[in-house]
């Protein structure tokens, strides 16, 4: 049955027919992809832009309409689209060789490079994926404390093996989500964010391994880390024998060189890592204390008696991957990098507040560093940009939108040449200029135009 907020719709209707490519593709797509879709988040009611180049902060779709980019790679490409640096190295180590089935030169120069940034990282293992990541760093957490269990907290996101999936987005009681054991989700023990009280009891059964969290917070921040909840866990996990694990697939090399661990002052004992790490092409890691990753070592296993842990990978540490990680942390570690793009992404909030303010309208934009969150009040509260606390509102109420407003609300930035992230908000880069937020801001308000004839709000 058609979806009649769909089919009623002038913002739909204005979406399609600016989009006739990709409206196109998607179709075809509906023959390959359940749902037509490579990746959850790129869905979207009626279809999604099809992208056919980027550079910088722009891309253009396949009808050749362009777009500011807050999307960003999924947050991977903090220094934009085709960066000629990380461009040049790609294209000098593809024409050396794609894969040697062998250890190489690079690979030991970008761990290097993250040793160095990474405040944690006495020991590194690469990885392809950053659900590969966070799947090795539970491993060593049990077999380093021989303890069954590890604190997860509800709603942040870890990847999509077994472990990581109660409690992300559904399953919060924490039993097993369609196609996962139940005994691998009984080895959870999910808890709500910023919950000291439930971390304390958690760790008091004497079973907990580790403790992972988002160190910014659920979704980059979208549920933010309270004030002093990281030292908490810090200390907490230290009293307890447990590790604490801090998931920066996103924050790593984002919010500072160092990532979270650098801004917060609080070292985790192992971290995970892709999307940046990588330069923007597929990897991931695991960086941490040097003891834990004797567990992976063939000489420290054989000399101490112990089983060692298996770890193979045919792209781990990927030459072509290499290089472009090495290129990119390099220029990040140079400087300047994390401090544009937090600076941009403190206009940007300011400026869609200033939106907000102008339109009469009880949402508001926040976030740390350069992330981008629209909170659309699902409940109606009495509050706007100037007495919005996320701090005070219950979680799920901030992983919530009104109804209908995140997905109207991107189809209309779609038309004014933004692509913002399904949360609604966005990642930024530092190849995001001030004529990008002007016009980002000026799409905002026409947005919110489009939205207002429409009654969504």
């Amino acid at each position: 049955m058609p979806d009649t907020a769909l089919t009623n719709s002038p913002i739909v209707a204005a979406y399609r027919q600016k989009t006739p490519g990709s409206e196109a593709l998607s179709r075809r797509a509906q023959a390959s992809f359940p749902s037509g879709i490579t990746h959850d988040s790129r869905h979207l009611e009626p279809y999604g832009v099809y992208i056919d180049r980027a550079e910088g902060a722009l891309k253009w779709d396949v009808d050749d309409n362009r777009y500011i980019d807050y999307f960003g790679g999924h947050g991977a490409l903090i220094l934009g689209h085709n960066h000629p640096v990380v461009a040049e190295a790609v294209q000098a180590a593809y024409a050396k060789g794609t894969h040697f089935g062998a250890s190489h030169a690079l690979e030991v120069e970008w761990a290097e490079q993250v040793r160095k940034m990474a405040p944690c990282a006495e020991k590194v293992r690469f990885t392809s994926s950053g659900t590969e990541a966070t799947l090795m760093a539970v491993r060593l957490a049990r077999a380093y404390t021989k303890r069954p269990k590890i604190i997860r907290f509800r709603t942040h996101f870890h990847g999509w093996n077994d472990h990581m999936a109660p409690g992300q987005a559904n399953h919060y009681d924490g039993t097993a989500t369609a196609g996962v054991l139940d005994g691998v989700a009984a080895g959870v023990t999910l808890v709500d964010p910023n919950d000291r009280e439930g971390v304390e009891a958690a760790l008091a059964t004497g079973e907990i391994a580790g403790v992972i969290l988002e160190p910014t917070g659920s979704s980059t921040g979208m549920i933010p880390s309270a004030p002093g909840f990281l030292e908490f866990l810090r200390e907490a996990t230290q009293a307890a024998g447990a590790l604490l694990i801090f998931d920066e697939v996103v924050t790593g090399f984002r919010v500072a060189p160092g990532g979270a661990q650098e801004d917060s002052g609080v070292t985790p004992d192992l971290a995970t890592y892709a999307k940046i790490i990588a330069g923007g092409l597929p990897g991931g890691a695991v960086a941490g204390k040097a003891e834990i990753f004797d567990l992976l070592d063939f000489e420290k296993a054989r000399a101490g008696g112990f089983e060692k842990i298996g770890h193979q990978g045919t792209y781990n540490a990927n030459p072509v991957a290499a290089a472009a990680g090495l290129a990119a942390l390099r220029l990040i570690a140079a400087g300047g990098v994390c401090d544009k793009a937090n600076a941009y992404g403190d206009s940007l909030r300011a400026g869609l507040n200033d939106a907000l303010r102008d339109a009469g309208l009880k949402w508001a934009a926040y976030g740390e560093h350069s992330a981008v969150h629209i909170f659309t009040n699902p409940e109606g509260r009495d509050i706007g940009p100037d007495d919005f606390d996320p701090l005070a509102l219950p979680f799920m109420e901030l992983k919530n939108n009104a109804p209908g407003a995140a997905q109207k609300l991107r189809l209309a930035m779609l038309l004014n040449g933004v692509d913002f992230n399904g949360w609604p908000g966005g990642t930024i880069s530092a190849a995001h200029e001030d004529e990008h937020l002007a016009e980002t801001l000026t799409a905002f308000r026409s947005a919110l135009d489009l939205l207002r004839s429409e009654g969504v709000i």
